[in-house]
């Protein structure tokens, strides 16, 4: 049976012998048109089935009602929860949101805004790619009239509004916890510098250790440029296999940690005990690795929510905003993983 075709504004206007910007107009309830007119429009739309082409409209607005959304990695537990975070606030003020993932590089994350741009998306939520520095890809937007809002991973080549956790603090208390538990020689499995919040996670852990008197070594510090479960594994190998190995890592994610882990226990290595974990995250994995994993909770759904309430804002002011940033708190999410020697 074929499919019956949807009826069109068009299609109204030649049956009711009005032209199509009559019909709009009645359809739309204008006071210009008589009552008579309004009734009969609207009778005839109801009884056909007939739905407006919301797009259509859209456009000769100069909108979409749409807004576009860049990650590193769909699917993956933080920004999994930044997108559910993001779709609930947007569908609350009328919003469509498009998801693209740039893969964590930069030609993925170029693509990915250009498609947007082209599509004509009302404004853009983008958590940066690990090979993202200038941005001018996404300052295109800005030229267009087009707000960005960054928010977790974030450059500051570019003048907008971001959303990011305190990721210096929670760094902080992460390895404050660790010493409170008796571990001296701590590791940290980072990410690339470039990036701002792996350089504030650095910091964080760097403070910590020079707060309590401890060692600061570089040959401490890994640079994880995938942030990968596998770096984690060879890079945790390459600190127990050296000549003065840690007694604890502190890894930016808890998938690097995860990594960790698993070198650690096809070692034989007591996780606590001789060695100490802790990631960056609070994934849902987290509670159920063997030990579980301590963590810091980034409230990704959060701060989906106030990215996407801040970008929507500047939507409907016809404003780009500035360079405000809202830092988001951390809590440090105690399990086994991180427990006294």
């Amino acid at each position: 049976m074929a499919e019956k075709r949807k009826i069109t504004l068009k299609d109204i206007a030649r049956e009711l012998k009005l032209s199509p910007s009559t019909v709009s107009r009645a359809l739309n309830g204008y006071a210009s048109l008589s009552e008579e007119t309004i009734r009969q429009v609207k009778e005839y739309a109801e009884k056909h089935s007939y739905v407006p082409n919301a797009l259509a409209v859209n456009f000769r607005k100069n909108r979409t009602s749409i807004i576009g959304l860049i990650v590193p990695e769909i699917v993956h537990h933080f920004f999994s929860t930044t997108i559910s975070g993001a779709l609930e606030t947007a569908k609350k003020h009328g919003y469509h949101v498009l998801v693209a993932q740039s893969g964590d590089i930069l030609s993925g994350e170029v693509f990915a805004c250009r498609t947007m741009l082209g599509l004509g998306v009302d404004g853009l939520l983008i958590s940066i790619s690990n090979e993202t520095v200038e941005g001018d890809h996404i300052q295109d937007f800005l030229e267009e009239g087009k707000p960005v809002v960054q928010f977790d991973k974030i450059t500051d080549q570019l003048v907008t509004p971001k959303v990011v956790v305190d990721d210096f603090n929670g760094a902080y208390e992460a390895v404050n916890h660790l010493i409170s538990e008796g571990y001296r020689k701590i590791a940290h499995l980072s990410g690339r510098m470039e990036v701002k919040n792996a350089h504030e996670r650095f910091l964080g852990y760097k403070k910590a250790v020079e707060d309590h008197g401890l060692d600061f070594r570089e040959d401490w510090v890994k640079n994880c440029s995938a942030i990968s479960e596998q770096e984690g594994y060879d890079f945790t190998k390459q600190l127990m296999e050296s000549a003065n190995p840690p007694d604890a890592i502190f890894c930016i994610t808890d998938l690097v940690a995860l990594g960790a882990m698993n070198y650690l226990k096809s070692a034989r290595y007591e996780v606590p005990g001789q060695v100490g974990l802790m990631g960056f995250s609070n994934w849902m994995l987290s509670e159920y690795t063997s030990p579980n994993l301590s963590s810091v909770d980034q409230h990704g759904f959060e701060m989906g929510q106030k990215a996407t309430e801040l970008l929507i804002e500047l939507i409907k002011n016809h404003d780009l905003g500035d360079n405000e940033t809202v830092v988001m708190k951390t809590d440090l999410m105690i399990r086994q993983s991180s427990l006294g020697k």
